[in-house]
């Protein structure tokens, strides 16, 4: 089951939220079930997490959130999509939902706003998993090639089945064949008159990544204090020397790899990512059980 929750953003931006689980996880939420907050990466949206967050709900209170721009959440022209707003919306969200303190498991562009929120407001975050989200500056040559590839996408798609092959083979950056990349920006087209676009604007997504991709965000890096999950996968954009030196700058840092996977982790080895973040959940939950225990007299 999945239920959409309006929550209000800063500048009062509507943003959707879509709430993971089952009825009778209804009553493990009232037990106060530990909560994480699920943020896509540039371009993505909350459904994106669905089978992620299918058995994070046997133990958790999951919900994912249309980041302004994305999905269902507001989209306005003028913006802002400034770091500062991505990261106040995550923000409000929780504090609406009454989520936190909670764990913030984040991909890409979402991993970012995680840890800097975690590094804003260390009361909301118990945890962040980092998802294959580099903490050095990108450069300019990396905005114009984006930009240049949006302009490549053969718009309007006639159908699905034409999103998914082209994502999936014929597009330039697809190395090999890639059946999970296509699955992924089929689930980010809406159908018009003259066929499937994306329900976002190209524009507004590099006017979101230029505010982060010319800079670097160790300092902020290093400033979450609570447990932090670097994972990548073995063909992604963060490379393994990288990944260590984030895992070293984090005061409480830890590292995992996904084998034959690329940038879209959860989407390319859902069973990998599995493997990879649920032992770092069940030991926040362990190491939360113990400062409970009382102490004896």
């Amino acid at each position: 089951m999945v239920r959409r929750i309006d929550v209000t953003g800063t500048d009062g931006v509507r943003l959707a939220a879509w709430e993971f689980a089952d009825p009778p996880k209804e009553r493990a939420e009232a037990a106060g079930a530990p909560g994480i907050l699920l943020l896509h990466g540039l371009m993505g949206r909350a459904s994106h997490w669905a089978p992620t967050a299918r058995w994070l709900a046997e133990r958790h209170r999951a919900v994912g959130l249309d980041q302004r721009g994305h999905g269902r959440s507001d989209k306005p022209a003028d913006g802002p999509y400034t770091r500062d707003a991505y990261v106040s919306d995550a923000e409000a969200a929780i504090e609406q939902l009454e989520l936190g303190p909670v764990t913030v498991v984040g991909h890409a562009m979402g991993a970012l706003t995680g840890w800097q929120l975690a590094a804003k407001r260390p009361d909301l975050v118990r945890a962040v998993v980092i998802c294959d989200m580099r903490a050095s500056a990108l450069g300019a040559a990396s905005q114009r090639e984006w930009s240049d590839w949006f302009d490549s996408w053969p718009l309007p798609f006639a159908t699905l089945a034409d999103v998914r092959k082209w994502f999936g083979e014929d597009d330039p950056w697809v190395e090999r064949p890639s059946p999970a990349r296509g699955e992924f920006y089929a689930e980010v087209m809406a159908e018009g008159e003259d066929g499937w676009r994306p329900v976002f604007s190209r524009r507004q997504m590099l006017r979101s990544r230029a505010t982060w991709v010319f800079d670097a965000h160790w300092e902020e890096l290093a400033q979450v204090r609570c447990p932090a999950l670097v994972l990548r996968g073995l063909d992604g954009e963060l490379g393994r020397a990288e990944a260590q030196e984030m895992v070293r700058v984090l005061p409480r840092g830890q590292y995992a790899e996904v084998a034959d996977a690329g940038h879209l982790v959860h989407y390319d080895q859902p069973d990998g990512w599995r493997a990879a973040v649920e032992p770092f959940l069940e030991q926040l939950a362990e190491d939360n059980r113990d400062d409970r225990e009382p102490v004896a007299p």
